[in-house]
This record gives C-alpha cells, sequence and structure tokens, in this order.
C-alpha cells in the first residue's frame, strides 16, 4: 500500500495539479449530493494492476489523454450544421453559439465536397442540400460573417479538396486582421476512409496523400494550434463495421498518413502533435467506453514502438465524437434522445476532447431550431447535472470495462497485421479487403435485425400507427438558384486575366512537389474559386475510378 500511494502522490504533485491550476473556474469542492467527496481519480489497490492501468494523461492514456480531464474543463460541444447558403448557416451558427455551442463544425454540401462550383451542371438539384454551398472566398467570408476566428474552434468536414477549404479559411482570417497562428481548428483531410466508405473522392490515392502531406507541413509552420487530419473511424462505423474493426479499420490509415509523411521527409514529432482522430458511438454503452480506452492505449503503443516518437504529444489519441446517425430511426423520432444520450454519455465516460450529438428528427430531414437545442442541451445534462464529469475516468477498474478494453485492443490489433502483411491500407483498399469486411459486418447486422435477433424499438417492435409529414422542411429550389446567381456575378466581378495567369500557374506547380497551400491561398484572394482550383488538379492528376472486384 506505501508504494501505491507514493505512486498516487507523484501523479497528483506532478501530472493532475499542475494542470487543474489552469481552469480556477471548474474547480468546485467535487461532491457526490449526498456530500461524499470525489476524487480526483480513482485508484486500484492491487499495485501490478495499477501499473498495468496506469494513470490518467501518463502512457499509454488508456485512462485519458489529459490528466484533469473535464474537472479541468468539458469537452468542447461541436454540433455539426450547414445547409442551403452561407448565409443561413453562419444565422444557425451565431445561433448555437448564443445557446452555449463551444466550437464550431461545418457540413459542406456535395458538390463542395467533390470540388465543384455551384454553377456547374453536374451540380444541379444538389446545391445545399446536405451542407452548405462554398464555391468562393466570398461565400467563406458570409459562412464566419461576426464571428471573429481568433475566438472559436472551426472543425471542417471536408476531405478531398480539404486543403483548398482550409486555405479559405485562411484567408479569410487574414481579411479578418487574424493572423495564421492564433486559428485553432480541425480539418478532417481523411482521404482513405473516402474509398472504403463514404465516396467524396476526387484524385487518385498518390496525388491525394500529396495534398494531406502538404497540409501537415504547412500548419506545422504556420498553423501549429491546427489538427491538419481528423483521422475518422466515424464513416467506417456508419457503413456498418463493429466497433473492434472501426478501431482497426481507422489506425491502419493512420498509420498509413504517418508513414507517408515521415517519407515525404516530416519528422514524426513535428507533425503528429496536429493529427487527431474521429469516431462514431454507438448504442453497446459498455463496448463503445471500451472502444475509445482500446484505440488511445492502441495508439500510444504505436507511436512508440512502430515510430519511435519522443513526444508524449504525437501518442496522444485526441478524437472528436458523433453519435450514431445510422442508428436514429425515422419511426417514433422522439425514440432517438434517448439514443443519444446513451451514446453521448458514453462518448463522455470514454474521454472524448469534443462531441456532436445528433439531433432527434435527422432520419427525416435537416434538424429544426428545436430539435438542435434539445440535442445541444443533452450535452449540456451530462456535464452539468449528472456528476460524471467530476472524476477522471470513472469506470476505470470496472472487470467488464477492462475485459471489454482488452479484447478490443487484441482483436483490432490482429486486423492491424493482417493489413500489414497486404502491404498497409492502401493496398488491402486496393484489394477490397477492408471494404468487404465491412460490407459482411452490414450484412450480419441487417440480418440479425431482420430476424429479429436484435430488437430495434419501434422498427422491429413496439410499432405504432403513425404519419410524417416528410415535405415539411423541404429544401426550397429558390436558394440554388440565389446561390448560383450569386457565383456568375462573383465571377463577372474579377480580373479574368488574371484568373487565367494563376490557373496556368497552378496546373505548373501541380507537376512538382512544392507545397501547393501557399499558392491556393493567393488564388482564392485573386476570386479563383473551389471549382476551378480543383478543376486544374483533375487535369494534372485524373480522377480516382474505383476498382471493380469478381
Amino acid at each position: 500500500m506505501t508504494r501505491i500511494r507514493e505512486e498516487r502522490k507523484r501523479w497528483e504533485q506532478e501530472t493532475f495539479r499542475p494542470v487543474i491550476e489552469k481552469y480556477p473556474e471548474r474547480q468546485p469542492e467535487f461532491r457526490t449530493p449526498s456530500g461524499i467527496p470525489v476524487p480526483p481519480a480513482a485508484i486500484p489497490a492491487d499495485y501490478d494492476y495499477m501499473e498495468k492501468l496506469g494513470f490518467p494523461g501518463e502512457y499509454p492514456f488508456t485512462r485519458g489523454v489529459q490528466p484533469s480531464m473535464y474537472r479541468g474543463r468539458f469537452w468542447t460541444m461541436r454540433q455539426y450544421a450547414g445547409y442551403a447558403t452561407a448565409q443561413e448557416s453562419n444565422e444557425r451558427y451565431r445561433y448555437l453559439l448564443q445557446q452555449g455551442q463551444t466550437g464550431l463544425s461545418v457540413a459542406f454540401d456535395l458538390p463542395t465536397q467533390i470540388g465543384y462550383d455551384s454553377d456547374e451542371s453536374i451540380a444541379a438539384g444538389e446545391v445545399g442540400k446536405v451542407g452548405v454551398a462554398i464555391s468562393s472566398l466570398e461565400d467563406m467570408e458570409l459562412l464566419f460573417r461576426e464571428i471573429p476566428l481568433d475566438k472559436v474552434s472551426t472543425s471542417m468536414t471536408i476531405n478531398a479538396p480539404a486543403a483548398v477549404l482550409l486555405a479559405m479559411y485562411v484567408a479569410v482570417a487574414k481579411k479578418q486582421g487574424v493572423e495564421p497562428g492564433k486559428l485553432r481548428g480541425t480539418v478532417q483531410n481523411d482521404i482513405l476512409k473516402e474509398y472504403v466508405a463514404r465516396g467524396t473522392y476526387i484524385f487518385p490515392p498518390k496525388p491525394s496523400m500529396r495534398l494531406i502531406t502538404d497540409t501537415f507541413q504547412y500548419c506545422q509552420q504556420n498553423i501549429p494550434r491546427w489538427n491538419t487530419i481528423s483521422i475518422s473511424g466515424y464513416h467506417i462505423r456508419e457503413a456498418g463495421s463493429t466497433a473492434v474493426q472501426e478501431v482497426a479499420f481507422t489506425l491502419s490509415n493512420a498509420i498509413a498518413y504517418v508513414e507517408t509523411a515521415v517519407k515525404a521527409g516530416l519528422q514524426v514529432d513535428d507533425f503528429a502533435p496536429q493529427l487527431s482522430f474521429f469516431f462514431a458511438c454507438h448504442n453497446d454503452f459498455l463496448e463503445e467506453i471500451a472502444k475509445f480506452r482500446a484505440a488511445r492505449r492502441l495508439w500510444a503503443t504505436i507511436m512508440k514502438e512502430r515510430f519511435g516518437s519522443q513526444n508524449t504529444n504525437s501518442m496522444r489519441l485526441r478524437f472528436h465524437t458523433q453519435t450514431g446517425g445510422s442508428t436514429l430511426t425515422a419511426q417514433q423520432p422522439e425514440n432517438n434522445i434517448v439514443r443519444t444520450t446513451i451514446q453521448a454519455l458514453a462518448a463522455v465516460l470514454g474521454g472524448t476532447q469534443s462531441l456532436h450529438t445528433n439531433s432527434m428528427d435527422e432520419a427525416l430531414w435537416l434538424p429544426t431550431e428545436k430539435s438542435v437545442r434539445i440535442a445541444l442541451r443533452t450535452q449540456q445534462i451530462i456535464a452539468h447535472e449528472s456528476g460524471v464529469a467530476d472524476s477522471v475516468d470513472p469506470l476505470a477498474g470496472s472487470y467488464l470495462v477492462e475485459y471489454l478494453t482488452d479484447e478490443i485492443e487484441t482483436r483490432a490489433k490482429q486486423y492491424i497485421r493482417r493489413i500489414d502483411d497486404m502491404g498497409g491500407a492502401l493496398a488491402a483498399i486496393e484489394n477490397g479487403f477492408i471494404q468487404r469486411e465491412i460490407q459482411d459486418s452490414a450484412y450480419t447486422y441487417q440480418k440479425s435485425v431482420e430476424e429479429h435477433h436484435h430488437v430495434l424499438v419501434g422498427v422491429n417492435d413496439y410499432q405504432i400507427a403513425e404519419t410524417i409529414d416528410i415535405e415539411a422542411l423541404a429544401v426550397d429550389p429558390a436558394l440554388e438558384q440565389g446561390q448560383v446567381e450569386r457565383l456568375k456575378k462573383f465571377k463577372e466581378n474579377r480580373d479574368t486575366g488574371k484568373v487565367h495567369e494563376l490557373l496556368s500557374v497552378l496546373e505548373q506547380t501541380a507537376k512538382t512537389d512544392q507545397n501547393l497551400l501557399p499558392l491556393m491561398i493567393h488564388c482564392l484572394e485573386q476570386k479563383l474559386t473551389l471549382g476551378e482550383i480543383c478543376g486544374v488538379l483533375r487535369t494534372v492528376w485524373g480522377e480516382y475510378q474505383p476498382p471493380v472486384w469478381a
């Protein structure tokens, strides 16, 4: 017991206290409603077990990447939003900030996600449908109107043209008088999962990976507080994977990004602290908590042992969580409030750094203001009323949680070894292994629902008769027309000679290994559009065509 007390004292004095002193506003006397003091973190009585489990904020980070976790400050409440026009999305962002949201998360429409301007024929009928339409720097300025970019952190769910949208964000900040070094946020920038789960790719893998490493390098030199990638298990899970597969395939993709950056000449500890992750949270409460703990421990081990990282910040798996969109039901949508609450609580108990809670009506339409507010209030109630934020990793030491953590880690390692044997994530994608594994899992789950082995409340059991008017919140076609007309005027009021000159410079530069981010920022400031920049890169690099497997 003396050894345990000494270790706890060391952790509190050397790791916990220096961090907690930064957050005096979150330091009430932590007690339960019955008056019982809540310790910072429960410590196992058995020393050998404690050695394996570790302390919060210390390698291998099973118990959390920060020693104080939510006793220092809450997770970032980052509600994902964006629809129709930049002006309408800006109004939603400002509303959410007024309601207590602490970070922005931008959803882009499909044309933007695959590098087309709103006025291109291929974009017709899709402008503003699943997110906000952004074609020009003017659109981006309107999106963040009256939102000081040095005061918020912004996450952008964009992948193939991520470098272009980040360049736009930097250009808008400069117009606001904000230096790039003051910007905080994340760009998803995860192209590998697009090839297996989501589909918003543009370019073949090699040039796509080049854009990613360009972003790593630019941000390391100019935007040190920016997360250069959000390596995403979310879409893998939403496509039908299991929790184990979500961890394994996400970390295999992460390994591929680190290897590519190192081969490009970057030092691992120069860029790895800016890597971040993005996971889904589904309904199996304890498995989801264990999944996050296993992923942290596994990534820390990979960075230390495989890549020789010396910087503990490179070993910390920091992640955003979104509650599972595919778990939402159109039937009895009010039930989704309960599902989302369970998932959000699991994410918090699992140690997430930021969180989006889905709205109850997202299986039907773009969420209403009321449903968005309920989703945000769900996070706020967990933070302020549940008590789970008062202790670091409160479920640590639970026999079942620790067992599940070990099992998920072991099984994910087995998948990663198989992928390594194939030549890595890109090879496993090219031969269809990852896609087939996800498809098989999705089929197995769907079959279990149809055969009633798995109950979905309100779907295959406990149904009621109900009528839902799905036309109630359809996107007004006039919004697309207005966006196209604004873009037309934007293009008319610019120096076309300068535009053609810069497009030529971009074409030539894309054929070299020069970092493209500074040139992209300059092009956007000279009124080139997203579609024009991506169009040039399509000409140089071509478009990705998915293979057909027998």
